[in-house]
């Protein structure tokens, strides 16, 4: 066989596997949004995993998680994530389009917020850890859905069980009984925000030791928290 025919069995061989590639393709876009379906309508109801919950797993590494419902959480818990990480969560429809379109126009792109906190749910439930205009730009389909499939109250249950307050810490309950001693139901106005104020670092900040930064963030979103009105009340139970 000539050094021609070689070369153009080579690329018949590689038009056959790009036909067959292609095939498949509708096949796996599909099982994938039959799997979000599956896993949104089942998370809706049953406790929910984060990803670095499951990378800690697979590792061998500890987690501490106690899965809480709502009604345990301290509505002060509640309405302080919402001051510090999204004012607007009870109005949007789990994208922020100003904030994200301030943030497109902005030359450090997905380094800075605009995260909702639907977003963030949906980044802490089904994507992976760091930034990227990627996994920002797969945040916002699923961030809608999320909106669609959940009401307001199942995703800050969802994100308050999930979010990370330490190292292999996640959830509300476990991080009001390392740094406080208490169920996360008895959490005043005052350690709600810490916890909310150590979010954004939750490896470097300790709720129970606040450094003078975090003091300043928790003044901070006590102040906003009084801004909120009842614009901050759609995820309060009752």
């Amino acid at each position: 066989m000539g050094m021609t025919e070689m070369a153009a069995e080579r690329a018949s061989r590689r038009r056959g596997f790009l036909a067959i590639a292609l095939g498949w393709l509708p096949r796996v876009v599909l099982s994938l949004l039959a799997l979000l379906i599956l896993a949104l309508a089942l998370y809706r109801f049953v406790p929910v995993p984060s990803t670095l919950m499951f990378g800690r797993w697979l590792t061998l590494r500890p987690v501490e998680r106690e899965w809480v419902p709502i009604e345990q959480i301290s509505p002060a818990l509640i309405r302080a994530v919402i001051a510090a990480e999204d004012q607007r969560f009870c109005s949007h429809r789990g994208i922020d389009w100003v904030e994200l379109n301030a943030v497109l126009d902005d030359e450090d792109g997905p380094s800075r917020g605009a995260s909702t906190l639907t977003m963030q749910t949906a980044k802490n439930v089904f994507l992976w850890p760091g930034r990227s205009y990627l996994r920002k730009a797969l945040e916002i389909p699923l961030a809608m859905a999320i909106d669609l499939a959940w009401p307001k109250q199942r995703v800050i249950e969802v994100y308050l069980n999930v979010a990370e307050w330490g190292d292999g810490l996640f959830g509300a309950e476990a991080a009001a009984q390392r740094y406080f001693g208490k169920p996360a139901a008895r959490l005043t106005t005052a350690e709600a925000a810490r916890l909310a104020g150590a979010l954004p670092n939750p490896i470097a900040r300790n709720a129970a030791k606040p450094s003078r930064a975090l003091q300043s963030a928790s003044g901070r979103i006590q102040r906003r928290v009084g801004q909120l009105g009842p614009l901050g009340n759609c995820a309060v139970p009752g």
